[in-house]
Parts: structure tokens; C-alpha cells; sequence
């Protein structure tokens, strides 16, 4: 069983860490960032809302992995 730390002992949960570590991916590489619309065509067009969530989740899942020192998965 995990055990959780006590609020204020200065311990922060793995969730929270692997929360941060999305947030400064997220931001460096833009995922999750709208695009300004675009005139005429555009080859694939911007990704949709839902993916760009689905996207996010995989990228957070990821993310406490290697929080928590698990072994990557492959891609599906």
C-alpha cells in the first residue's frame, strides 16, 4: 500500500510531480495550444478538441510513469 504524505511535511504526491512535469512539456513543445485560425486549405487541419485531450492524458500517464520510475510503454 502507498502511503501519503502528511500535508505540510514539505513531500509532494507523485501525481502532483508528474502533474508539473505535463504542465512544462506541455508548454515547450505546444500541445495543447490553439492555432490561429488559417485562410483556404490546410493539409491535416488543426487538430480537434477531443484529441488534443485524448493527447493530453496519454502525454500525463506518461508523465507519472517515469514519476514513479516504471518502464515506458511502447506506443500503440
Amino acid at each position: 500500500m502507498d502511503s501519503v504524505p502528511a500535508p505540510g511535511n514539505g513531500a509532494r504526491r507523485n501525481e502532483d510531480i508528474a502533474l508539473d512535469l505535463l504542465k512544462f512539456v506541455a508548454a515547450t513543445a505546444g500541445v495543447g495550444r490553439a492555432s490561429a485560425p488559417a485562410t483556404g486549405f490546410v493539409a491535416g487541419g488543426a487538430p480537434k478538441p477531443e484529441e488534443q485531450v485524448t493527447h493530453l492524458l496519454e502525454l500525463y500517464a506518461r508523465c507519472l510513469r517515469v514519476v514513479e520510475g516504471k518502464p515506458a510503454q511502447a506506443p500503440v
